[in-house]
């Protein structure tokens, strides 16, 4: 192929970023696509009129944890509540944070409520 090819530019794109390009392949945790990124980015973007709080760092934040709770499915405002419960007895202990990431926040809550069902308790803990 002649250096000016267009495929010739995609061959070299794709080597030159080999590296990311298969970064699923060593970390499963890495998906294959970032469509989910993509679409959340889309959702901002239709909607800035109306989330114009994402102006500024703590907006971006705050429409980042609302964010993820919608991915997975979290109610934001009983994980918020809990959070912000529980967040004066962590202290000063920062590593104790990642437990309260939305995700492993879920899998705890639903771990207790299996438990509770298995107890022949409802999730509040009264029979």
């Amino acid at each position: 192929m002649l250096p000016k090819h267009p495929m010739t530019g995609a061959v070299g794109y794709a080597l030159n970023q080999w590296e990311p390009l298969t970064a699923f392949l060593d970390d499963p945790e890495v998906p294959i696509h970032n469509n989910l990124a993509e679409q959340e980015m889309k959702r901002q973007a239709l909607n800035r009129k109306n989330s114009l709080f994402v102006g500024n760092m703590r907006g971006g934040e705050t429409s980042g944890v609302s964010s993820s709770c919608r991915r997975h499915a979290i109610d934001p405002q009983l994980y918020l509540t809990q959070l912000l419960v529980n967040l004066p007895a962590l202290g000063d202990d920062r590593e104790q944070l990642i437990d309260w990431l939305p995700d492993r926040w879920k899998a705890r809550e639903a771990e207790r409520d299996r438990a509770a069902e298995a107890s022949g308790l409802d999730a509040s803990g009264v029979g």
